[in-house]
């Protein structure tokens, strides 16, 4: 069956035809449903299924965005696409002195509104997407650019921002699984030890989640000269999951199983060259996460990031993103993503 969403296409195209009107500029719509279908939604009911939190937009864009999208435009005769990411990327020439030729490298670089930046859901992206890619306000604030809407008149200036799963729409996360992924009932359990309830299933749920309050209850603690009944009410957050055994862990907030000071990466995509290990640098766990202190180590093959600080509710499934540490002002590399892999 079709998955269902509240995604506005219709209204989005029109707004579309709406700017291209004002620009003097035509409109072409192409369809990638069946990509998008394929390379997205697939992978990402797979993950789920398995019990891990994957991230859509990522794979929306190395697949779909700069992929046949791209290759589509190319066909149709152009030679760059400009999307409206808030990123910026660096081109740096270099020099082959063996076959005497030249050639460009690639960077792809923070946007200078750190809060709208949007180089974690890139991170994916290689040297020939890049190279025929353009970003044209990832050196403007948000606010800029509502103001440079507005001054050159466009209909959409003060359009509201989109805020769920990429070509789906907004719609509850729970909701939309179950269209495909079947409630699968199992323990809740305390990290402490104890059934404390039951959950739906664990595909439901991710790391780090607020799940629910303890039930309220009252123990008696005798003093000196008094009893006092004290209630207990806090609320538990997801910190683990037991795949064969179909149980949902839970604890406190500052649990010790929420927080982790290593964990593997696999299927990481290098931007550029591929780095010497150990590496130093930071690491995004989620968009918008502050970065991170990392050392990245190869274990045998295996990618191992060893955190400085332990870290919280490190999720199966997600993207770590790497990027060259703050105040390296060499040659303008500071805010230079690197790239990124799955969680393990």
């Amino acid at each position: 069956p079709d998955l269902s969403g509240v995604c506005a296409w219709k209204k989005d195209r029109r707004d579309a035809l709406r700017v291209a009107a004002a620009l003097g500029i035509p409109l072409i719509t192409l369809n990638f449903e069946g990509e998008y279908k394929k390379w997205v939604m697939n992978y990402m009911f797979a993950e789920y299924k398995k019990g891990r939190t994957p991230n859509p937009d990522v794979l929306c864009n190395k697949f779909i965005k700069f992929g046949v999208w791209l290759k589509a435009a190319q066909k149709l005769g152009y030679n760059k696409l400009a999307t409206g990411h808030y990123a910026r990327l660096r081109r740096e020439e270099t020099r082959n002195k063996k076959q005497e030729t030249n050639k460009f490298v690639y960077s792809l670089m923070e946007a200078r509104d750190k809060n709208k930046d949007q180089t974690y859901f890139l991170h994916q992206l290689t040297q020939k997407q890049l190279k025929n890619v353009l970003f044209p306000i990832g050196g403007y604030t948000k606010t800029e650019v509502r103001a440079l809407a507005k001054r050159f008149k466009l209909p959409t200036a003060d359009k509201a921002e989109s805020m769920g799963i990429c070509f789906v729409g907004e719609v509850p996360m729970k909701e939309f699984l179950l269209q495909k992924i079947k409630p699968k009932k199992g323990k809740v359990v305390m990290s402490s030890g104890g059934v404390i309830g039951e959950h739906d299933g664990l595909a439901f749920y991710t790391i780090g989640q607020r799940h629910l309050k303890m039930q309220p209850r009252t123990r008696t603690v005798r003093g000196k000269n008094a009893e006092f009944r004290i209630q207990n009410s806090k609320p538990l957050y997801v910190v683990g999951k037991n795949m064969k055994k179909n149980e949902l862990i839970v604890g406190l907030e500052n649990d010790p199983l929420l927080y982790k000071k290593s964990v593997m990466v696999k299927e990481i995509s290098w931007i550029g060259q591929v780095p010497k290990f150990p590496l130093q640098c930071q690491v995004r766990l989620r968009h918008r996460q502050p970065r991170q202190n990392v050392q990245l180590v190869n274990k045998n093959g295996k990618i191992i990031m060893e955190f400085i600080k332990a870290q919280r509710a490190v999720t199966p499934g997600q993207f770590a993103v790497f990027y060259l540490p703050r105040g390296e002002a060499l040659r303008g590399k500071n805010g230079e993503c690197l790239g990124g892999g799955v969680i393990k």
